[in-house]
């Protein structure tokens, strides 16, 4: 839990509420804030299985997953190349797009050019090309004068993508089994404080939408689920143009680490089919258990 990403305290917060639950589960828990020294730690303590509750850089994208292979420990969620491939939101929506799943257009740019001129049409959307939880996300309107002012601390290179309007839609999967559709309502943009802070969006599940798209919802989130080679549970976003129709739907990014707070998602979704949290904790152990 923790780390040194940008959503470390989504981690930690995380980290709190899987640690709890799995006690509540019957299991022994340490609980290991993520530093320079992980390998050095986890090598002596040597746990049974390592619950990965990281989110973001180093814990998401492959990095510790890689450092747990080589310790040979068992650890939850997806492996090396699924954690890397979703992080990269470039790469993923190759992957989708091969699918089947449909995405919308984007194109990698660095800050000096972005600030320069508009490289796309507005509406669109300026975002890490591997960051997740809304981290450093602008939105750049029709009515905007010119192009984003860029914070230093960004990334020197970002992904630019077409701004979809509509609804945000979301599904959970466990194995090859999509929980719900949820939509998300927010007031606003559905930023790192409307994601994390009590009172900052509602869920609505299951999402009061078409049987169509909510078809289509699940069938998507399972085909990115298998085609990025993800293990235990992800979470695939959606946006949702009414107007459109099933045409409007656009798959925007999976998550191999949802977050695990308490007013995330998947344990809320999780609880919509009967399955509580210390109970999808568990299975993740278990599933770590034995799979790898």
């Amino acid at each position: 839990m923790g780390g040194p990403s940008a959503e470390r305290e989504v981690s930690l917060s995380s980290g709190r509420e899987c640690a709890a639950a799995l006690r509540e589960a019957g299991y022994e828990v340490s609980e290991l804030d993520a530093g320079a020294d992980v390998a050095e730690r986890l090598s002596a303590s040597r746990p049974d299985v390592v619950f990965n509750a990281l989110h973001g850089r180093w814990g998401e994208d492959g990095c510790v997953q890689g450092i747990l292979e080589w310790l040979r420990i068992p650890y939850t969620h997806s492996g090396v190349l699924a954690s890397a491939l979703a992080m990269d939101k470039t790469r993923t929506k190759a992957v989708f797009a091969e699918a089947g799943i449909p995405v919308v257009e984007s194109l990698i740019r660095c800050k000096a050019e972005i600030m320069a001129h508009h490289v796309m049409a507005p509406p669109y959307v300026v975002k890490p090309n591997n960051e997740g939880s809304s981290v450093g996300v602008y939105i750049v309107q029709e009515s905007a004068n010119g192009p984003p002012l860029i914070a230093d601390e960004m990334p020197e290179h970002l992904m630019v993508e077409a701004y979809v309007a509509g609804r945000e839609l979301t599904v959970s999967v466990r194995e090859d089994r999509a929980f719900c559709v949820t939509e998300i309502l927010s007031d606003g943009w559905y930023d790192y404080h409307a994601k994390y802070s009590p009172g900052g969006s509602r869920h609505e599940l299951p999402a009061n939408i078409p049987a169509e798209v909510t078809e289509a919802c699940l069938a998507h989130a399972v085909t990115a689920h298998r085609v990025l080679g993800c293990r235990g549970v992800s979470r695939t976003d959606f946006r949702w143009d009414d107007a459109k129709g099933l045409a409007g739907l656009v798959a925007l990014e999976t998550n191999t680490q949802p977050g695990m707070t308490p007013t995330s998602l998947v344990p809320e979704q999780a609880a919509h089919v009967g399955i509580s949290f210390p109970d999808l904790c568990d299975w993740l152990v278990r599933d770590a258990s034995c799979g790898r």
